[in-house]
């Protein structure tokens, strides 16, 4: 399966004030709930029978135009393991600028089961319906619906309302168990143009009819006369059958990315004796609007605050390279992130610099400021992490995240301040996803690559003894570099150093470390080294006469992760990386060898993966050198084959034994 995207513009569509047809649950039968498992999905948990939704229109002169959804559901439960599906939640927005409250509505909640050869309804109480605040910004609706057990079948409706008519709700329709049915329509008044984008389109079956809407219009001229509004509506109506279930497959950036649904994106106003109103058709319109929303650009612009503190910072520093380096420094110590991300600011910048604290913009947009104020060239990089999804067509409202980008010796440098453990173009993994948007002043922008081009390296260096009994001891060094050694730092430097030690010989199944050491752990501009001497019981098997070592010890893999027969996603590694093993061995007094794995060397189309293994023996010492390299962060599933097969070349490689034989 490919990503497909596309595109429809709907330069008119639909009404208005709720007249919405009535979705009609129909009758559960015997038939239904005899059914032990699904026809389909033989494994399935439960089942949504199907799920129809509807969003639409309403004005009211008080407030304008809301969005509201309608949504339906009947679900089946075949196993314990389902009998969640009969909890429901729904978040809402509350406090969005001056609007009021979303509002959910809960109705028609039923559970049916099988009594005595009938069909008995039981219908949801109050003490069954829930509200729940999540942060300041969203609440959540919740039911737990009645007298469920392995067999019932549940159906519930909502309504969610929302005045922001910005953010048009998503419809999925894949979940993450199987769907019979699942139908979506849209009906938009003629004075919003919307985007919508269909991810797997191919997929959907897309219906489409001219109407005439009308509604009663309150003029906004202080006259509070009102007028009836005529207009050509479209009513656009999306739907599948026989959604399997989104699994979650390794290695996968975010699962959602690839989920089959529906998204909208508002382009335009025109309300009627009003003036159009753009809001995003092109990247250059999402880049003009936001960097003149005051919470980003005015922000930008603010310099008063450092003009003290920086001329004793860059002192007696002239070059480029160094101004950058010591600005991005004492940005990255001073400044502590408080878990917010986000492209507009919440206190403003001096105040976060004042208090030494501020979300991801406010971090930032100071680093960016100072580099300015510098005489460098730095500008904001907008980029959705990979939590949030793929900035696929332009959107503002897709991105969540701000970073800064550096012009230097004609070269991008990208920063983040906000993380106590990025280097210059080492990003935090959970921004590193596809690409960003550069932001320049004059409400141009460009495309910026986020996923990196260099490997990042780790090579992992042993010498070590065997004893006659299969005991081994020796030295051990690891060094890593670049997104590695991030990775490292981010994991485990807060750890207990006794804790890590601990969690590594739980992770190495009897090994004992001694003598640890590491070195830059705190000079993040070089890499991570560990040393320290083990000792390990349980790494050599003796059979007879003659002892079996794995050439790669307690590194070997034995499972291969891609063990599907087709693979519908694309295989994200994150970046590309090199790891190598450098073995030396000492075999044991009173044994000789016997064999060794023959050398190898493989790879796959374009290189995107290789793999070389070569063992040496010389007298009573044994010498193995190992390189694995993956040389791209994301790799197509049309590689999914070679990849599958990659990978059990190296591992069976990893498997096989060098023996030594009692003399």
């Amino acid at each position: 399966m490919k990503i497909r995207i596309i595109t429809i513009l709907l330069f008119v569509v639909s009404f208005l004030q709720g007249n919405a047809q009535k979705v009609d649950f129909g009758k559960v039968t015997e038939a239904a709930l005899e059914e032990k498992k699904h026809p389909i999905d033989t494994a399935a948990v439960a089942a949504i029978l199907f799920n129809k939704a509807r969003t639409f229109f309403s004005y009211d002169p008080r407030v304008g135009f809301s969005i509201n959804t309608e949504n339906t559901f009947r679900i089946k439960i075949y196993k314990k393991e389902g009998l969640n599906w009969a909890n429901y939640k729904v978040p809402y927005r509350i406090g969005y600028e001056k609007l009021n409250d979303d509002r959910v509505t809960f109705s028609d909640c039923y559970t049916s089961n099988l009594e005595n050869g009938k069909v008995v309804k039981t219908k949801l109480a109050s003490e069954g319906n829930f509200k729940t605040s999540i942060n300041k910004y969203w609440k959540e609706e919740s039911i737990t619906m009645p007298n469920v057990k392995v067999g019932s079948i549940v159906e519930f409706k909502y309504v969610l309302k929302s005045e922001n008519i910005v953010e048009f709700p998503d419809f999925n329709f894949q979940k993450d168990i199987f769907v019979n049915y699942s139908e979506y329509t849209t009906q938009i008044p003629g004075f919003f143009v919307y985007k919508a984008i269909a991810k797997r389109s191919s997929e959907l079956i897309f219906e489409s009819k001219l109407e005439r809407g009308s509604l009663n219009y309150t003029l906004n001229d202080g006259s509070m006369r009102s007028e009836i509004v005529n207009f050509e509506q479209a009513k656009n109506t999306y739907s599948a059958y026989n959604i399997a279930a989104l699994k979650q497959e390794p290695f996968v950036d975010n699962i959602e990315n690839y989920r089959l649904s529906v998204t909208h994106e508002l382009e335009k106003t025109q309300f009627y004796q009003a003036p159009v109103k753009n809001y995003s058709t092109t990247w250059e319109g999402v880049a003009k609007t936001i960097y003149e929303d005051k919470d980003f650009g005015k922000e930008l612009q603010e310099r008063d605050y450092i003009k003290q503190d920086l001329p004793m910072i860059l002192k007696n520093i002239e070059s480029p390279n160094e101004r950058l380096d010591v600005i991005f420094k004492f940005v990255q110590n001073k400044m502590n992130w408080n878990n917010k991300k986000g492209y507009y600011v919440g206190k403003g910048v001096k105040q976060a610099y004042i208090d030494a604290t501020g979300n991801t913009a406010e971090i930032n947009f100071i680093l960016i400021s100072m580099l300015n104020f510098a005489g460098l060239k730095a500008s904001p990089v907008l980029l959705s992490t990979l939590d949030n999804g793929i900035p696929v067509y332009p959107n503002r409202t897709i991105f969540n995240y701000v970073i800064a980008a550096v012009e230097i010796d004609g070269k991008q440098v990208l920063l983040d301040a906000s993380n106590k453990n990025t280097t210059q173009n080492i990003l935090p993994l959970y921004a590193i996803n596809w690409t960003g948007r550069l932001i320049n002043q004059d409400g141009t922008s460009q495309e910026i690559k986020l996923m990196p081009s260099f490997p990042s390296k780790k090579s992992t260096n042993m010498m070590f003894a065997i004893d006659e009994k299969g005991k081994i001891s020796g030295k051990y060094a690891v060094y890593r570099s670049d997104y590695e050694a991030f990775a490292f730092r981010e994991k485990f430097l807060g750890m207990n150093q006794q804790n890590y030690l601990e969690k590594v010989e739980n992770d190495i199944k009897g090994i004992q470390i001694s003598n640890y050491e590491i070195e830059n752990s705190k000079d993040l501009s070089k890499p991570i080294i560990e040393n320290f001497t083990f000792t390990a019981d349980n790494e050599c098997e003796i059979i007879g006469d003659k002892m079996y070592i794995n050439p790669k010890l307690f590194f070997t893999q034995t499972k291969n992760p891609f063990v599907q027969e087709e693979r519908e996603f694309p295989v994200y590694f994150g970046y590309p990386k090199q790891e190598k093993f450098n073995f030396n061995i000492d075999i044991p007094q009173g044994y000789e060898l016997e064999s060794l794995p023959k050398p190898i060397k493989i790879q796959t189309r374009e290189n995107v993966c290789t793999f070389s293994f070569n063992c040496l023996a010389s007298g009573s010492k044994i010498q193995i050198a190992i390189t694995e390299d993956i040389n791209k962060g994301m790799v197509s599933s049309d590689f999914y084959d070679e990849l599958k097969s990659f990978f059990k070349q190296m591992i069976d490689k990893q498997n096989e034994k060098i023996v030594l034989k009692k003399i």
